[in-house]
């Protein structure tokens, strides 16, 4: 498994993955699908779960962030679109979800 924020997230303080998300994340298979987003994406829910006062408020935060990993179109209540590299038939790499113009 990658570690938790393999890229530097510079300006900003570093959120640890704690062992209690990490096996959420293990046991609902949404690993792939957090490491996938950029590290700014995770070490951003980390923090907000993290800064969460009351128990109630970070089980919510974690709730969401579950929801939204799942789904795979928000990130933080905002629309998110993964960058998928995706091969044509000449052998070139483009981005899918970008369109082509005419």
């Amino acid at each position: 498994m990658k570690p938790a924020h393999p890229e530097p997230v510079e300006g900003r303080e570093r959120y640890p993955l704690p062992d209690d998300i990490r096996q959420v994340l293990l046991e609902r298979g949404l690993e792939a699908a957090d490491g996938a987003r950029p590290a700014y994406q995770q070490n951003d829910y980390l923090g907000w779960i993290a800064r969460a006062k009351r128990a109630a408020t970070r089980e919510q935060r974690l709730a969401q962030m579950l929801d939204e990993l799942a789904a795979g179109d928000r990130n933080m209540h905002m629309s998110y679109r993964a960058v998928r590299v995706a091969r044509s038939g000449t052998g070139d790499e483009r981005r899918s979800g970008r369109r082509e113009r005419a």
